[in-house]
């Protein structure tokens, strides 16, 4: 956790919100002691997790037998 004092905060309070990453926490001081913080509600993104099966239902349309489609594709195969 950052500390900034009440100046810094309000001098830059716009800055120290965007800056702040995901979790990450900033300490809002006067007289060395904690007044107040800064938290982010912004989650960090949890790489390698599948969404779960059928968010694309009624969306996406998967043909697999139609050759029609396969035509437009002719210059790019081999």
């Amino acid at each position: 956790m950052a500390n900034v004092t009440i100046e810094e905060a309000q001098a830059t309070l716009p800055e120290l919100i965007h800056r702040l990453a995901a979790g990450e926490e900033v300490a809002i001081v006067e007289n060395d002691q904690v007044v107040a913080a800064l938290i982010s509600r912004l989650q960090a993104a949890t790489p390698g997790l599948r969404p779960p099966p059928g968010l694309g239902k009624g969306i996406i349309t998967i043909v697999s037998d139609d050759e029609d489609y396969l035509s437009d594709f002719v210059e790019y195969m081999p």
